[in-house]
């Protein structure tokens, strides 16, 4: 059985998350290389990272202020930072690599025109099929997917009926999209294309799935049931709101008709 409630809180902004953003609009002088020298799991939070911790602290004591049976945190710094600030109340973390980031192999530590110069051809494949594009001597979607149900099949085998919290990533909160919600190829692609701030995964935005009905209609499952998004440090930045769990079946004749779109 899956644990009663399953959440996800993404780091805060991170050095690199700073870099990057500077990079994709033409200023590189934040990577150095000395900064290049680094390997992205050494990137730590900023000042404003550690204010979303803050609002993010802010909205588990209020939801959860027993705690929870389980912690687990990426061993990356800027994930066991971010869980650090939390504060939960007699947390013992569990440090679990399967949740890193996702490896982007030989497009890290270049600058986004180097990227455009060295790499365009593989870039222009990850525009015709993202979810099993794969970075050079990195990982596609699907191969961070398979990672994550490891430390998902532990969840299930030791932390039923408990509450649980995990500090991790974008791409590995991602993944538990995929896997939790069992989201389509359609679904994927259209979220990854959208740039609606709603369909984004922002520094410190909480995944909250549960198996109790948060209405009180109906009886808990063993599954997963229900999920909702919310971005404690900017709530207009995502949707706040429950949303039941749909796992999708289709029919022989909608499976011909995609084939042929």
């Amino acid at each position: 059985m899956m644990p009663r409630n399953l959440v996800f809180v993404r780091h805060g902004e991170s050095e690199g998350n700073v870099a990057n953003h500077a990079s994709r609009n033409g200023d590189d002088s934040y990577l150095t290389p000395e900064f290049r020298a680094r390997h992205t799991s050494d990137w730590d939070l900023t000042p404003r990272g550690v204010e979303q911790a803050a609002a993010a602290k802010e909205w588990l004591d209020r939801e959860f202020p027993d705690g929870f049976g389980r912690c687990v945190v990426s061993d990356y710094r800027r994930a066991r930072h971010t869980a650090g600030l939390l504060g939960i109340p007699n947390a013992e973390w569990y440090v679990d690599y399967y949740l890193r980031e996702r490896d982007y192999g030989d497009l890290d530590a270049h600058t986004h025109a180097e990227r455009l110069r060295l790499f365009q051809a593989v870039l222009d494949r990850r525009a015709a099929q993202s979810f099993y594009w794969r970075p050079p001597n990195g990982e596609s979607m699907a191969d961070l997917c398979l990672r994550f149900d490891r430390a998902l099949d532990t969840f299930h085998r030791e932390c039923a009926d408990k509450d649980v919290v995990v500090v991790c990533h974008g791409e590995v909160m991602w993944a538990a999209r995929l896997r939790l919600e069992r989201l389509d190829m359609a679904d994927w692609l259209r979220l990854d294309a959208s740039k609606a701030p709603r369909d984004r995964i922002h520094n410190c935005q909480i995944l909250h799935y549960t198996r109790e009905d948060p209405t009180g209609e109906a009886t808990a499952s063993d599954r997963l049931g229900w999920f909702r998004s919310v971005c404690p440090s900017d709530p207009s930045l995502s949707s706040n709101e429950w949303q039941r769990i749909v796992r999708k079946k289709i029919t022989n004749e909608e499976l011909l008709e995609s084939a042929r779109r």
